[in-house]
């Protein structure tokens, strides 16, 4: 490797140590044939790297974005990628696009997302939060659906959950976003209209002008739940569509919980419960 090509990739381990097991909603689960779940392993180990990417302390936003470019370039076939684990996750993610003929942006698009964390850190409008999502979250739903090969009409219904998804986690990880990141994804104006500020959440526990903004951006995944309910009545394939209202049950029950818990005073989480509910409710998809 030549000296630029190390400038681009540098030598720091940047891993999270995160995998599948620490996510909220199931990362190619049973329910997804066997056939097809080492391509959706492929596509997280890559989201999970280019996440753990932008979110280290090690390096500065243009390094960052660097190491981003690169990974893109490689997904895309331009540039060749080191034999390291972190590089060879896009290499794996190029070769699930050739084999299966998923659009390339399902997973450039979350390098655009990502991109943007690298330099941006509030928001000032609900309407930049859901732009975010539109790369950040919806690519996640769009390659799991072009995977299965279902059809565009489905696209609507997923990305109004993978938006609402995004939502939840960023306020189960509002406190420790602005801590460890100084990142913070509750709309401004929301928080000035309603008594609060972004150091609220600092505190031990929320402020209550902070539980209205919560409650605000509730109604509004509420609304995105919704309209994500349709989505398993429009997916053909069997294990996908018992798949799809897994997740929309698990989307309404964290919701939930989150309106009755203080993401601030510690992470809100699903129980086994939530997720045995939304099993047995998915379940009658299939009848």
């Amino acid at each position: 490797m030549n000296t630029d090509e190390q400038d681009v990739w540098g030598s720091a381990d940047v891993s999270s140590g995160k995998d599948a097991g620490d996510e909220n909603f199931p990362v190619g689960s049973l329910l997804i044939s066997r056939r097809l779940r080492p391509h959706v392993h492929a596509y997280y180990d890559f989201a999970r790297v280019i996440d753990d990417i932008v979110d280290t302390d090690q390096l500065d936003p243009p390094a960052k974005i660097a190491r981003l470019d690169a990974m893109e370039e490689v997904v895309l076939g331009t540039r060749l990628a080191p034999h390291r684990a972190d590089a060879q996750t896009a290499v794996r993610m190029g070769q699930t696009l050739r084999e299966t003929g998923v659009p390339a942006t399902t997973a450039t698009d979350l390098i655009v997302a990502f991109r943007q964390d690298a330099v941006k850190n509030r928001y000032d409008s609900w309407e930049e939060l859901e732009e975010y999502c539109r790369y950040s979250a919806n690519p996640v739903g769009r390659f799991l659906l072009e995977l299965h090969d279902e059809d565009p009409g489905t696209f609507g219904p997923s990305d109004a959950l993978c938006t609402a998804l995004q939502v939840l986690n960023h306020l189960q990880d509002c406190a420790d976003d602005l801590r460890n990141l100084d990142r913070c994804y509750l709309p401004r104006p929301w928080l000035a209209q309603a008594g609060a500020s972004i150091d609220d959440l600092r505190g031990r526990h929320a402020s209550p002008g902070l539980r209205r903004v919560f409650n605000q951006m509730l109604d509004r995944v509420d609304e995105l739940n919704r309209r994500a309910s349709l989505l398993p009545g429009l997916i053909r394939d069997r294990r996908m569509r018992m798949e799809a209202a897994v997740i929309v049950g698990l989307s309404k029950r964290l919701a939930a919980r989150l309106r009755g818990e203080d993401p601030v005073a510690g992470r809100v989480k699903l129980s086994r419960g939530d997720v045995l509910a939304a099993l047995a409710g998915a379940v009658r998809t299939l009848v």
